[in-house]
Order: structure tokens, then sequence, then C-alpha cells
């Protein structure tokens, strides 16, 4: 991996290091709770797809926290593992445990919708490393978000059951999707050096725009999309379990290479 350029001072370094690890911490989270369907998903190829798209996750997040680790001369398996629940950083939307079927399906479509609308913003970032790799990244995400849109529709026209369902799902996160974009620490350095091409706010809006009519055509009506201020500090007893479960095998022998 590419290091860091000499020429980011601390502040501009502290702050690169913040939107990393947000954006590390959401692959992270949900590809873990999306694994927890391996073996039980509602079909055998479901099985395979969900645990193939939980997988692609985890390995962005691998390879963002080894961006980070470059960055700050830090441990990537350390910043992975070796931290407590609290120092998470990743949006609120991905709290909650996994829940039925429908639930995960609104999730990851609220996901998707709206880290596709991050990737393109961070592929024109003037810090190469994190461009090159949110562009690879954009390759893998696109087919995340047609596997989600595809079951949004599924269930959206199927039986009523799995339609309420879904629509209960998506008034329940809708409030939490918000929190993908959440001011970052020291947004406008990152935002005046290029390293952040357009501020999260800009984002939303576009992601609001898109994805407001086809959620509401299933869920109704939904309340204004208040961009949380506590969206990536809040966190659940649902986390904290899957934290518990995420780090058990590196807590078992600290200093362990695995």
């Amino acid at each position: 991996m590419t290091s860091a350029p000499p020429t980011l001072d601390p502040a501009t370094r502290a702050a690169l290091a913040e939107l990393l690890l947000s954006v590390a911490d959401d692959e992270f989270v949900i590809g873990f709770w999306d694994s927890e369907w391996t073996g039980i998903a509602p079909m055998l190829e479901e099985d395979v797809a969900t645990s193939s798209v939980a997988q692609d996750e985890i390995g962005h997040a691998k390879a963002l926290y080894e961006l980070l680790a470059d960055l700050t001369d830090a441990d990537a398996d350390a910043i992975a593992f070796g931290r407590g629940a609290d120092d998470f950083r990743h949006a609120a939307l991905l709290n909650h445990a996994r829940g039925d079927w429908a639930f995960s399906v609104a999730r990851r479509y609220l996901y998707e919708t709206a880290d596709a609308v991050r990737l393109a913003v961070l592929a024109r970032s003037a810090h190469e490393p994190l461009a090159q790799l949110t562009g690879k990244m954009r390759r893998e995400e696109t087919y995340h978000l047609l596997h989600a849109s595809a079951w949004l529709r599924r269930l959206a026209d199927g039986a009523s059951e799995g339609r309420e369902r879904l629509a209960a799902s998506i008034r329940t996160l809708w409030p939490d999707a918000q929190a993908v974009f959440t001011p970052l620490p020291n947004e406008g350095i990152l935002v005046g050096s290029g390293l952040l091409p357009e501020p999260p706010d800009a984002w939303h809006r576009r992601w609001e725009a898109e994805v407001r009519p086809v959620v509401e055509a299933i869920s109704g009506s939904l309340p204004d999309a208040r961009i949380p201020a506590d969206g990536r500090s809040r966190r659940t007893d649902e986390f904290r379990w899957l934290h518990g479960e995420l780090t058990m095998v590196a807590a078992s022998e600290k200093g362990a290479a695995w």
C-alpha cells in the first residue's frame, strides 16, 4: 500500500484518518452483520450471494484499515480488532441487529445507495491512494447495490406480509440512514485540501432525492431527513454484542499474528 504523502500536515493527516476510519468501520460492521445470514438465508442461492457480499465488505474494510495504518503508522489488525465498542465510528444505521430478511434487505438498500454516492465522491479525492482504492471498491459495490435493489423490489411486489415487514423496516431505519452523512471532525480541512471533494451534506441531498421516492412508494410518507450530529458516536447493546463476537478470537491471545 502506498504511504501517505509527506506534505500532509498533522491536522490534515488527523482529519483524513477520521474519514478513513468512518468508511472502514461502516464496511466492517455491515459485513459482519450480513455474514450472520450464512447458512440461514431464505434460499441456497441467497446463502452464497449474501456470504459473498459480506466477504467483499470485510475485504474493503481491511484495505481501508491498511490505508489508515500507513497514514498513522499503526497496525491494521489492532485498528480492526483492538478497539473498544465505543471507539468505532460506523454510522448508527449499522447499530441494529440483523433482524429478519426484510429488515436486512431494507438496511442493505439504504446503506448501498448512500455508499454509492459517497464512493463516487471519494474516487475524486486528491489523496491518490484513497481515490485508487475507492475506484476499485465501486466496481464490486455496483453489484451489491443491484442485489439489494432486486430484493427490495421482490419483497415490495410480493406477498403482503413481506411488503409490510419491508415497509416497517424502512420506517424504523430511515432516521439512522441519515447518519451515513454525519459531518466528520475537521471536515473543512478535508474539503479545503481537496482530500474530500464535497462535504457530506452535499452527498446527502443527492442521495435523498434519489432514494426517498423509491422507499416512500413502499413505506408511505417518511419524516424529514435530518442528519444526526451524533450519528457516528451512538452505540447500542446490539452492536456491543456484535463487537464481542468479532473481537473474540483476537482478544483470546493478544499479540498473536492472525
